[in-house]
């Protein structure tokens, strides 16, 4: 493992990774602790500019071009971004069950679906953990970042409801 892919990257990517990497842990923060408080609030709104930044940030690189210079990642961004607005009208208005889907929906695309994308060959986030490193560090690497991105995926399919929309459906 060696952070070098990163610091050879261009601008856009070191700018992308440093905005999702707090996006990612706060995200899992805010989708596992108490909801409703003053801290939830002010973290939930850095949380959400954090997001829409980094989605920002994605249509400045071009590594996976499949449609001109974007990928079908960059329909991720687009869904955030649009996404975001629904989020803070539901909390506004207090419908917060449309406000947990939508923010942790957003966080399930955005950063868990993502994420395993970034694990592709060739791609920075890839290099770093599997570049230079011996066959089971790489391994042991690529689980733990496994692990960790099915996890905050579990966290916010919970969070989401979406586990109770299927049983509710299941049952019918």
């Amino acid at each position: 493992m060696t952070i070098e892919p990163l610091l050879n990257a261009p601008i856009a990517v070191q700018f992308h990774v440093a905005t999702v990497l707090p996006a990612a842990v706060l995200g899992a923060v805010l989708l596992a602790r108490r909801k409703g408080t003053p801290a939830h609030r002010l973290l939930g709104k850095i949380w959400l500019v954090l997001m829409v930044v980094t989605s920002f940030s994605t249509f400045f690189i071009h590594d996976l071009k499949t449609v001109g210079n974007f990928s079908p990642i960059h329909l991720l961004s687009i869904y955030v971004i649009v996404g975001s607005i629904p989020a803070i009208r539901a909390a506004r208005r207090g419908d917060i069950r449309a406000h947990r889907a939508q923010v942790a929906g957003m966080y399930f695309g955005g950063i868990v679906v993502a994420g395993l994308f970034t694990l592709v060959p060739h791609r920075v986030m890839g290099a770093i953990i599997f570049d230079g490193a011996s066959g089971f560090v790489s391994g042991v690497a690529a689980a733990l970042v496994c692990v960790l991105l099915v996890a905050a995926g579990a966290l916010a399919i919970r969070e989401a409801g979406w586990l109770e929309r299927f049983e509710t459906f299941r049952r019918r």
